[in-house]
């Protein structure tokens, strides 16, 4: 099987959302409201997808400025494809689409922390989230 690595090529809300099930991240992503998928990827900055012929098998989705700071916000593989180098590859030519000093940051789902440590990746445990029902404390 030749998988095709391809930056900022078109996918639709369907292929993604058929991918996000196929892998971990349904069941952390808002599969059911189609404006937001939607909008999560017209707004990337950076969308590495990962093709076995017309069918969408991964995807490395970023929001990044290019030089400082690029945070991988999806990374999905297909199921039955894990464990393949897929994953690896979608990192990779991510990286090579930054700048020299810009960072990988990212998110890890409770089932894949041990995946990036033999990466590369250093742990960060200064990571702060704020749900979006939380108004900032202190303003009007």
């Amino acid at each position: 099987m030749a998988i095709d690595y391809r930056v900022n090529a078109p996918v639709s809300a369907d292929q993604f959302i058929d991918l996000l099930h196929r892998s971990t991240l349904a069941e952390r992503r808002p599969v059911d409201n189609r404006a937001c998928i939607e909008g999560m990827l017209t707004n990337a900055s950076l969308t590495i997808s990962a093709w076995d012929g017309d069918v969408l098998v991964g995807i490395a989705r970023s929001v990044t400025d290019f030089h400082y700071a690029c945070y991988l916000s999806d990374l999905a593989v297909d199921a039955g494809l894990q464990k393949s180098g897929i994953g690896k590859q979608l990192q990779a030519v991510t990286q090579r689409q930054l700048g020299p000093l810009c960072k990988l940051i990212l998110l890890a789902a409770p089932s894949a922390n041990a995946y990036y440590e033999p990466l590369g990746y250093q742990h960060n445990d200064r990571c702060w989230v704020l749900d979006p029902d939380v108004p900032i404390r202190g303003t009007h």
